[in-house]
């Protein structure tokens, strides 16, 4: 099959983005339009802000702006949590352990990433200059690997990481961007044993759980670490640069009320144990205590790929869909109360030849589980599916005319 060429291609995807009704309830797709969204940025170079132009909680929308950075805070132990007998792990809480001794086993592996990218504008054309701004990431392998966000490695002609001892890295180069969510891999070149963060279940977390956040705040205060909590799982923000021209929607977003400054981008937002749950991102700049965070499930596939493989490969369904609510459910007369409905509004919800396609999905189908995990209760399908390598078979079950059925898919490359 001939392949559409891509600028068809976004514009169609973008056009996929349009409400499900008129009630105004967000679609979210599997393999959403790549879009430029542009790096917070301090230190030395000028400040970008990024505005969130709508913030869906539910059905409804707000208009608010927002910052490119994130916000996290401390947990402890007290409790079992469940969503429908599926496990969420234990919920915490703050008074019972010690943030100093979360903090001490977490920062050492946080790290400042300073990058340098071409200065904009007619002058700077002629001058060739340069900028810098700076941002934060965190070790993920002890031979050099780390996980930030895209948008704080966006054009970058030169990239530097200061470890928290103190140690500066110019040997630094990017090995893979998600093509789906505002995630980088970089990597230091000829190093070992650095300390590394452990990456936790965003699957587990809760409403109310406490967290941290630690990040390079102002690109001057490395390793700053606030605390708060987990304020709303599965939100849905569109991220743009401050002229507008620029923008990206990030779903499934984890919401918190940590503060946050310029530079936190990249940085982890941790539980009690010391796990690291989210990417911080974004926050709102016209409201308080409104910080999001990207789940660290959804890293977890691609970020195997490239260390396993070296191939920066993202694993995807191939599929348009609506997170079902009590409306969508009503709406269109489903049987289920939970789970992704395969819809489309303006072409086939359905990727021909896609792995979806492929193993007989269609249009009106409802998946309300990726293995044993429910869809929309504990992450999203592209945020579920982004734990899994290219190449893996997974069970998919789905609701047909009032029927569960389970299917073997085998997941493929986004291209």
């Amino acid at each position: 099959m001939e392949k559409e060429p891509k600028d068809q291609k976004d514009q169609k995807e973008q056009k996929d983005w349009r409400d499900y009704s008129a009630k105004n309830i967000k679609m979210e797709k599997d393999k959403p339009t790549k879009a430029d969204i542009r790096p917070t940025r301090s230190g030395n170079g000028p400040l970008i802000v990024l505005v969130v132009i709508s913030l869906l909680i539910g059905a409804a929308g707000i208009t608010l702006g927002v910052l490119a950075l994130l916000k996290g805070n401390p947990t402890k132990t007290v409790a079992t949590a469940s969503v429908d007998g599926y496990y969420t792990g234990n919920m915490v809480e703050f008074e019972e352990t010690s943030v100093a001794n979360i903090v001490s086993k977490v920062t050492p592996a946080v790290v400042s990433i300073i990058s340098e990218t071409r200065s904009s504008g007619y002058y700077s054309f002629f001058s060739n200059s340069t900028q810098q701004s700076a941002g934060t990431g965190m070790i993920v392998s002890s031979d050099g690997y780390i996980l930030t966000n895209k948008h704080v490695v966006e054009g970058a002609i030169k990239l530097q990481v200061v470890t928290d001892s103190g140690d500066t890295y110019d040997d630094v180069k990017i090995v893979g961007e998600d093509p789906l969510n505002d995630v980088a891999y970089i990597k230091i070149n000829g190093v070992s044993d650095l300390p590394t963060v452990t990456l936790g279940d965003s699957k587990t977390i809760a409403v109310g759980q406490p967290v941290l956040a630690v990040g390079n705040a102002l690109g001057a205060y490395q390793n700053s670490v606030t605390q708060g909590i987990v304020s709303g799982t599965g939100r849905s923000v569109t991220a743009s640069d401050s002229s507008g021209s620029n923008s990206e929607t990030l779903t499934d977003m984890i919401q918190t009320d940590a503060a946050i400054n310029p530079g936190n981008s990249g940085g982890p937002l941790v539980n009690a144990a010391g796990e690291v749950i989210g990417i911080n991102t974004a926050v709102a700049t016209s409201a308080n205590g409104l910080g999001f965070a990207i789940p660290i499930s959804a890293t977890k596939g691609m970020l195997a790929s490239i260390m396993e493989n070296g191939k920066a490969e993202r694993a995807y369904l191939g599929l348009t869909y609506v997170n079902v609510t009590a409306e969508v459910a009503k709406e269109a007369k489903l049987s289920v109360t939970h789970g992704a409905y395969i819809y489309s509004s303006r072409s086939d919800a359905i990727l021909k030849n896609g792995p979806a396609d492929k193993a007989g999905l269609k249009s009106g189908d409802v998946i309300t589980h990726i293995g044993n995990v429910p869809v929309g209760r504990a992450g999203s399908i592209a945020t579920l599916v982004g734990e899994y390598k290219t190449g893996d078979t997974i069970s998919v079950t789905y609701v047909r005319d009032g029927e569960e059925k389970t299917v073997e898919v085998t997941l493929d490359s986004y291209k």
